[in-house]
């Protein structure tokens, strides 16, 4: 045994710290979950909002690690733009 849970019902991004922009302009950091009718499942989240420098705290959550603001989070459909692996 490898000793690493495969989740074989989930997505490919399934567990993957993810980076997620908002039609609001704010932007997610965390684990993808799952995408369900309602929106985006995430984990362990933070958000940074639109007015934040967005180049320089993604840069400060790669070199220290992201905070969780959030254990679980919804990003409904309707803010969802995008997503990219982080």
């Amino acid at each position: 045994m490898s000793g690493i849970t495969l989740h074989h019902n989930r997505d490919d991004l399934h567990g993957i710290t993810v980076v997620v922009e908002g039609v609001s302009g704010r932007t997610y950091v965390g684990r993808w979950h799952e995408l369900q009718e309602r929106g985006v499942v995430m984990r362990d989240t933070t958000i940074l909002e639109p007015d934040t420098d967005k180049d320089a705290a993604l840069a400060k959550l790669a070199k220290f690690g992201i905070p969780p603001d959030h254990r679980t989070f919804v990003v409904p459909n309707e803010e969802f733009v995008g997503v990219r692996k982080f």
